[in-house]
């Protein structure tokens, strides 16, 4: 994001990619050929359109500056948790924005841009610079494909162009958007390169809400015209026994992948986490990611995965505790029966943190389920709920029982007097609204952040992505942040990067810098 003064021009404009306005200083890639924009910047080098205007008809502009803006601290109906959940596990709640748009180390190696990492990748299937589409389907693939032969043609104009049309045909596309900042990426030379590892191929639309995140805050790093662009590799974590396969793919790359986004809590994913660990690769997981919060500063820190457990368990007690609460506020004398499922540590842990926060109330947990006990049925299990007299369910189920969590809805929704239904934010997703219907209405789910006109990210999500974001685009927005100040602190230096986020990041601290101090 770039504060200024906006320059009364419209219409269409030419960009050679040589400045005209000689009152400001420009980074600049090279000239190039002619273009026509119609936005606020050349779609091919970035130059804004003021730039192309001679210098004595150009107001006066600001410089480039760090912006520091704040989520307002929403409840859906909960208390803000510590750590939220990102994929199939805890990941963390960045209550403060910053923003970093400067790079300390200087000079361009363009040869560096020839290298692809799903070139040299095991599951080179999985992986994309933007070389090839990872989200198959919609109005734009014919144009995301164009875009991804030219990007792997290392033709970075005509990338640019067809990625912009493509993003433009559907502007709610966060993959579009990351490999047209990529192509801008690969023309400005060297970027400084993470990765995000999501579950394309398992939950398409929980994955775009990620890197909706992700895509915003590259953006805004971007446009803020530093030496070294930020570029992201987009990662399909299309089963979860390949997550190390995947961790040594980033790891052992000719791509210089400096920092980790995501995977769950699962035993593969902790697996993964140990060689990014032993390799000195940052990662920022539901597994060793901390937000600590002192005198209104908070701290992003990751810990050593043999402390997760506790971290996992302080989450999933903030969760528990205030589900807890909720219910007996709602329903005096609350009756609760809890569903889970044994075969998940996650489901496991928040039933028995729900159980003991329930122990703080006047209500009482009357029935534990296991649903994955041969022979499990949904109505016949509601049935039962309302012979023992309970008037809550608590839905504890990891985000691969979801179908089971829909029955229940219905089976509920069919019996009469329904129950009150709550779960957690591994149920927070278009699956359970799309199949659940009128059956899910008055369910209430625990999630770390909640859409509001009153937030400022929000409602500039909202603008961006052309409808309301969720916590999973909320948090990922501010985990890229967490990234990106760390590698402005140490570009190119994965052990230093990695040792910062060891020692703590706050994330309150603007950093702000002239444009031509760069």
């Amino acid at each position: 994001m770039r504060v200024c003064v906006k320059v009364n021009v419209q219409g269409k404009w030419i960009c050679d990619g040589i400045p005209k306005n000689s009152d400001m200083e420009y980074h600049v890639s090279g000239p190039h050929t002619p273009y026509e924009n119609d936005g606020p910047d050349c779609l091919i080098c970035g130059l804004p359109r003021e730039s192309a205007i001679p210098t004595q008809t150009v107001p006066s502009r600001s410089p480039t500056v760090g912006i520091k803006t704040q989520k307002s601290p929403l409840l859906p109906i909960v208390a803000i948790a510590l750590f939220l959940l990102l994929g199939g596990g805890g990941i963390w709640y960045f209550g403060s924005r910053i923003f970093n748009s400067q790079t300390q180390e200087s000079g361009i190696n363009r040869g560096k841009n020839s290298v692809i990492l799903s070139e040299t990748a095991v599951n080179s299937l999985l992986i994309s610079q933007g070389e090839k589409v990872l989200f198959i389907g919609g109005k734009n693939e014919g144009q995301k494909t164009t875009a991804a032969d030219a990007f792997a043609a290392q033709n970075w104009e005509e990338a640019i162009r067809e990625y912009q049309q493509a993003y433009n045909t559907e502007p709610n596309d966060p993959e579009a958007k990351i490999y047209l900042n990529n192509a801008q990426a690969r023309k400005n030379g060297n970027p400084l390169t993470m990765a995000v590892v999501i579950p394309i191929s398992q939950s398409v639309n929980e994955a775009k809400e990620v890197l909706r995140g992700v895509a915003q805050y590259q953006e805004e790093f971007n446009r803020g015209l530093p030496l070294r662009y930020l570029e992201v590799v987009i990662v399909d974590e299309a089963q979860a026994d390949i997550a190390e396969s995947l961790a040594k793919d980033l790891i052992n790359s000719p791509v210089n992948v400096l920092g980790v986004i995501g995977h769950g809590v699962d035993n593969n994913s902790r697996q993964a986490l140990e060689l990014y660990e032993q390799n000195n690769v940052a990662v920022l997981s539901s597994l060793n990611t901390a937000i600590t919060t002192n005198n209104n500063k908070s701290v992003v820190k990751t810990i050593p995965l043999s402390q997760s457990s506790t971290l996992l368990g302080t989450y999933l007690q903030k969760v528990g505790e205030t589900l807890a609460d909720y219910a007996a506020e709602n329903q005096p004398g609350a009756r609760v029966v809890v569903f889970y499922n044994s075969d998940s540590p996650y489901s496991q842990q928040l039933k028995r943190e729900f159980v003991d926060g329930m122990a703080g109330t006047n209500g009482q947990v009357v029935e534990e389920i296991d649903i994955t006990d041969g022979g499990f049925n949904a109505e016949a299990a509601m049935r039962g709920a309302r012979i023992v007299n309970a008037n809550v369910a608590l839905l504890a189920l990891s985000k691969n029982k979801v179908d089971t969590a829909i029955a229940l809805a219905k089976a509920n929704a069919n019996s009469g007097d329904r129950l009150l239904l709550l779960g957690a934010d591994e149920l927070y997703n278009p699956t359970i609204l799309e199949r659940g219907n009128d059956a899910i209405n008055g369910l209430v789910l625990a999630v770390p952040w909640q859409w509001s006109s009153q937030d400022t990210f929000a409602t500039q999500a909202a603008a961006i992505w052309k409808g309301r974001v969720s916590w999973r685009t909320a948090t990922s927005y501010d985990a890229t942040q967490a990234l990106a100040i760390a590698f402005y602190q140490h570009p190119g230096d994965r052990g230093a990067i990695s040792t910062e986020l060891n020692r703590g990041i706050d994330v309150n601290t603007s950093v702000t810098k002239d444009r031509k101090s760069v």
